[in-house]
């Protein structure tokens, strides 16, 4: 009876230490300064100008998007990107919407339906993970997304069993220090070859302002 009662004293204090020390173990830092996601009104991304500012036909075909490719949005917003990659793929592709604000992934599966569009895929993440299916994708985009990335080595791990061979990772995004809406080119490359990207090409066709720029990688 003794040994039973000091068994089950000694599974309790081994429960509670994990339990202490899961509540202890504190988050990852944050690798740079980081933007508040966007929660706002989604409206503000479905301007008329925005197709020629950011030419997204010319980001989807150096990202070797075509019929029957199966493409992510991370970060998809209102589905302006998402909306265009599905015309693309057409009926025989896949794009996945992912984001990470319900609000986001709601009103992409109602635009979704009002426009019938079934090959499209919405999915809500979380900020460290997409939540995408493995071995389910010949192309990413993140438009205008990664400076809101806290912690990008882990997002992109758990992003990297998604691609299939060959896949390629386009991102968008504008110079800055993280906390205004944009983040330097150059640490996005360094982060990205930390992850185990090769970095392919830089463009900066999109709104050619010197400002934004167009990056794009390969899993090493």
């Amino acid at each position: 009876m003794r040994q039973g009662v000091r068994f089950l004293s000694s599974f309790l204090l081994a429960i509670s230490s994990i339990f202490v020390q899961a509540q202890a173990a504190p988050n990852p830092a944050p690798s740079h300064p980081t933007s508040t996601p966007y929660t706002g009104d989604l409206s503000i991304f479905e301007y008329p100008e925005r197709d020629a500012r950011l030419q997204p036909q010319r980001i989807l075909t150096l990202l070797d998007v075509h019929p029957g490719s199966s493409v992510a949005d991370i970060g998809a917003g209102s589905g302006w990107l998402t909306v265009r990659a599905a015309q693309r793929v057409g009926s025989d592709g896949t794009v996945y919407a992912e984001d990470i604000n319900p609000e986001a992934t709601k009103a992409i599966h109602d635009r979704v339906e009002r426009e019938h569009l079934p090959q499209i895929h919405v999915v809500l993440g979380l900020p460290d993970d997409p939540k995408l299916p493995p071995n389910s994708l010949d192309a990413v985009v993140m438009l205008k997304t990664y400076h809101e990335i806290a912690h990008p080595q882990l997002l992109l791990r758990n992003l990297a069993p998604a691609l299939r061979p060959g896949a390629k990772l386009g991102i968008i995004d504008r110079n800055g220090n993280g906390a205004n809406h944009g983040l330097d080119e150059a640490i996005v490359i360094h982060e990205l070859r930390d992850a185990g990207f090769r970095y392919v090409a830089s463009y900066d066709f999109t709104k050619a302002d010197g400002e934004d720029y167009f990056l794009i990688f390969e899993q090493e």
